[in-house]
């Protein structure tokens, strides 16, 4: 096969193909996941990038709710209690140690939400390379745990970058949460002083 002055022989044509399969399989499974899948918004704070490839893009870290991911180490949680000494309902906060651990998400009431990954409380011992590592930072409610990873979000190079943010404002972006991996980007917010405005960063 002749493209202008190149010619392909049979078997770059067939790599070529196998290629171009690929990737349409890639595309089709994130398209069918982003009409199928779970959305949720969420809150998110921007981090510095990391990725060694050109374009703009935002790191964000997204807030999960771990209040029901039963905790590895429950020494490490305070949780609120009555007068009489008893536990009552409400999100438990962590001592002064930091918390790593897996979870799978899950979209509960509008939230993403953490749940431990099936087997791992019956077996007393986690899996490194089940579901979704989240992190409990000391001193915060269980209810705003973190994604350990980063979720990348690109943007046109035309768009105006909604960083650094003002006193009082708050990115929120909205994901899909597909069966395994984790959440994929759709959209972002910006909540100024309650005002809730979605962002066109295309």
């Amino acid at each position: 096969m002749k493209i202008g002055r190149f010619t392909l022989s049979a078997a770059s044509l067939a790599l070529l193909i196998i290629q171009l399969a690929l990737v349409s399989t890639v595309a089709a499974k994130y398209l069918y996941q982003r009409w199928t899948c779970p959305r949720v918004w969420t809150r998110a704070v921007a981090v510095d990038p990391e990725l060694p490839m050109r374009g703009r893009y935002l790191a964000l870290r997204l807030t999960v709710d771990g209040c029901q991911s039963t905790l590895p180490s429950a020494k490490d949680a305070t949780f609120p209690r009555k007068v009489d000494g008893t536990v009552k309902p409400g999100p438990y906060v962590l001592r002064e140690n930091t918390n790593w651990f897996r979870v799978n998400l899950k979209v509960v009431n509008n939230t993403l939400v953490a749940v431990r990954p099936e087997g791992q409380e019956a077996a007393g011992q986690e899996d490194s390379r089940a579901g979704q590592e989240i992190q409990g930072s000391a001193g915060a409610p269980c209810d705003q745990m973190w994604l350990a990873s980063p979720v990348d979000l690109f943007i046109a190079d035309t768009a105006q970058s909604p960083l650094p943010l003002k006193p009082n404002q708050e990115l929120w972006i909205e994901v899909t949460v597909p069966p395994k991996g984790p959440p994929r980007p759709l959209q972002l917010a910006l909540k100024d002083n309650g005002v809730w405005k979605p962002l066109d960063l295309k």
